[in-house]
C-alpha cells in the first residue's frame, strides 16, 4: 500500500478527481493547501494596492492505494495535472510514501482490504 501525496493547481481539481473515477480510483481526502516552489509567489492588487502574495492557493490529493493501483493512478495525475503538452512551472508535485497498515473503523478489516 502507497499513499499518493499530489499537490496540484486548483483549476485541475475537478477534471483530476474525474479522471480518477474512470480508473476506479474512488477514495481520497482533498485538502486546501498554500505554498510555493520556484514560482516564489506573484505580484497582485487589491483595490487598487499592490502586494506580493508569497504563498499560492493549491489543492492536495492525499490518496491511498494497494500496489496494483500504483502506476495507474501517478500517470493518471500526471496527465491531467501537466498544463500543456510540456508542462509548465506550478503544474505541481507527486509524492509516493509507503503506508504499513490500513485499518477500517467500521467493522476492523485490515490490510490491503481496508483501502
Amino acid at each position: 500500500m502507497k499513499l499518493i501525496l499530489a499537490v496540484v493547481q486548483p483549476p485541475k481539481l475537478e477534471s483530476i478527481r474525474g479522471a480518477l473515477e474512470r480508473i476506479e480510483v474512488t477514495r481520497l481526502t482533498l485538502c486546501d493547501a498554500h505554498g510555493y516552489g520556484r514560482q516564489r509567489g506573484h505580484d497582485a492588487s487589491y483595490r487598487g494596492h499592490e502586494y506580493t502574495a508569497t504563498l499560492l492557493r493549491k489543492v492536495a490529493f492525499e490518496i491511498v492505494v494497494n500496489d496494483d493501483f500504483l502506476d495507474r493512478t501517478i500517470d493518471t495525475i500526471s496527465q491531467v495535472a501537466r498544463t500543456g503538452p510540456e508542462g509548465a512551472i506550478g503544474d505541481g508535485k507527486i509524492f509516493v510514501l509507503p503506508v504499513e497498515q490500513a485499518i477500517q473503523i467500521e467493522d476492523g478489516t485490515r490490510g490491503p482490504g481496508a483501502v
